[in-house]
């Protein structure tokens, strides 16, 4: 038979025969996404919790913000105020005085909303007057909830991290038990051993995908709105681009320490800079053109932008982009390769 197809079902065989194996691929993630979703379900607002000083404004400004569904309000004294801040128990406290004094961390976005509401809230019971009538119109745009944030970052960070330790950590296992210096004897070429690896990682690919969305369908009503097609080619594409990263750690690796660096050198800096549990908008503005550019914010947002319902044409160059990492790193790969 055609080597590839054998070391492709042998590489089959190695993973099936892994427990730990199995539920870091498809039941971590699945668990990891019912948690975080449970925590950032979609629901009504949680209440910010503030804190009123003792003094003589203390019980009325207290019923005030207590009868407001925004709010968590509780009594306090100054003593007691660091302990709070501390335990994220409260984010705002608002004085007690006949003189409306707010202490807050500038720097928390929450604590600075916070502020602005509550002290909105206490200006108009004291008689202020807009002059302006306003109102809310809460926006339900398509793939806007955390649940539809997280999913795909989720999938994205899963097909990275388990294509980069199972390809490489396996390449490196091989190589070191001198198993590699047995199949240089065997009529097989280098490419169909690299092809192998990756072949097989895109076998699991679609149970992988399936067994995530599947689960984000049935429990939190999370929808490909960009149809299932080019969602699939875009997880196929991506899978091919990490397995090549995995393929270029391993090309001459001879130890598992050294390849757990190299592994952890690309997949903790993307985890943390590609928005997998946040957006990367977050960081500062200097930062952004390499969160923009690393390949797993590029897969990320392509799986985010189909799910929310774009157009299948927005993914062009990210595509292309990931495919010029994809077909780089596997060339480099296959240069590099050796096996001894």
């Amino acid at each position: 038979m055609n080597p590839l197809v054998q070391l492709t079902l042998a590489r089959l065989r190695e993973f099936l025969r892994e427990p730990a194996a199995i539920f870091w691929t498809f039941g971590f993630p699945i668990l990891l996404a019912f948690v975080l979703g449970l925590a950032f379900r979609q629901g009504p607002p949680q209440r910010i919790p503030v804190a009123v000083l003792s003094g003589p404004a203390q019980e009325p400004r207290l019923d005030l913000l207590q009868g407001d569904g925004r709010f968590h309000a509780s009594p306090a004294s100054p003593e007691e105020l660091p302990e709070l801040f501390r335990k994220g128990e409260a984010v705002l406290a608002v004085g007690g005085g006949e003189a409306l004094e707010y202490r807050f961390d500038p720097a928390h976005a929450e604590a600075v909303a916070a502020r602005r509401d509550v002290d909105d809230l206490l200006q108009r019971a004291a008689g202020r007057r807009d002059a302006l009538s306003v109102e809310d119109l809460p926006v339900e745009t398509p793939g806007s909830l955390y649940i539809e944030f997280l999913v795909p970052g989720l999938l994205g960070f899963n097909i990275m991290s388990s294509s980069l330790w199972g390809i490489g950590w396996h390449i490196v296992q091989t190589r070191k038990r001198r198993l590699l210096k047995r199949l240089v004897a065997t009529p097989m070429r280098r490419s169909h051993y690299l092809l192998s690896h990756i072949l097989s990682r895109l076998a699991f690919l679609a149970a992988e995908a399936v067994a995530l969305l599947a689960f984000a369908a049935l429990v939190f009503q999370v929808e490909v709105r960009g149809g299932l097609v080019a969602f699939s080619l875009f997880t196929l594409l991506g899978a091919m681009t990490f397995a090549g990263f995995g393929l270029l750690v391993a090309s001459r690796t001879e130890n598992v320490e050294t390849v757990s660096g190299l592994v952890n050198l690309l997949v903790f800096p993307q985890m943390l800079l590609s928005g997998v549990f946040f957006s990367w908008a977050h960081f500062p503005e200097w930062l952004q053109p390499l969160c923009r550019a690393l390949p797993l914010t590029l897969f990320n947002d392509g799986l985010r932008g189909l799910l929310g319902g774009a157009p299948a044409g927005d993914l062009l160059l990210p595509a292309l982009a990931l495919a010029a990492y994809g077909v780089t790193s596997f060339a480099l790969a296959l240069r590099l390769f050796r096996w001894l």
